[in-house]
């Protein structure tokens, strides 16, 4: 009988120690997940941000700004334009 008990005991002893690390493990990946979700929410607005950034980036009047300023580009006009003749023997430009 008492080999038993301390059988039933050990079992016991057993099932509480596994249940405990059990519910230990359950609460650090929730943690975890948490964690994980929290970072997802971060990088999607990050990447929202960006997105509103590139578009910023890439408007027609700050690209023309650019050519103009650091590029030293000029808007295209008939008076520095140059014409080439397709068959022109010489090539040269009529303006």
């Amino acid at each position: 009988m008492l080999r038993i008990n301390l059988l039933l005991l050990l079992a016991v002893m057993m099932s509480a120690i596994f249940l405990v690390h059990t519910q230990y493990e359950s609460r650090r990946l929730f943690t975890e997940l948490d964690r994980a979700e929290t970072e997802s929410r971060r990088l999607a607005t990050d990447q929202l941000r960006l997105q509103v950034e590139k578009r910023a980036q890439a408007t027609p009047q700050r690209i023309e700004t650019l050519a103009r300023d650091k590029l030293q580009m000029k808007q295209a006009s008939p008076a520095i334009t140059q014409y080439v003749q397709e068959g022109s023997a010489t090539g040269a430009a009529v303006q």
